[in-house]
């Protein structure tokens, strides 16, 4: 085998995006869809021209946040540890069992 196999969180990335795809792509067909029946149930041009602005903006919109909402999902949260890149370990009060920030004037018991 050459390389990690995939892993549950890609699998998820890798669906989320594509759901986010489908519904971007489903959204824009629906920005062009309503203008057409809007003006063949005797809608005016101007009216269906609007209501195509409204919606290329609210897709717009929706996509950015899809978007921006998947790049805070993949990044690690603030209760997860990042992974140790080197062998070293913490030197100082931590290491020894104390208290961090204990001044250095107070026994460690």
């Amino acid at each position: 085998m050459s390389g990690p196999g995939p892993t549950p969180e890609r699998d998820r990335a890798a669906a989320s995006a594509r759901d986010v795809g489908d519904v971007v792509r489903w959204a824009a067909f629906s920005c062009l869809l309503v203008p057409v029946v809007l003006l063949w149930c005797g809608s005016s041009l101007a009216g269906a021209a609007g209501v195509a602005f409204g919606l290329a903006a609210v897709t717009g919109a929706c996509r950015l946040l899809m978007r921006r909402s998947q790049r805070v999902a993949a990044r690690p949260s603030a209760g997860e540890p990042e992974p140790r890149r080197g062998g070293r370990r913490r030197a100082g009060a931590e290491a020894r069992g104390g208290r961090a920030g204990n001044g250095g004037d107070t026994p460690v018991g």
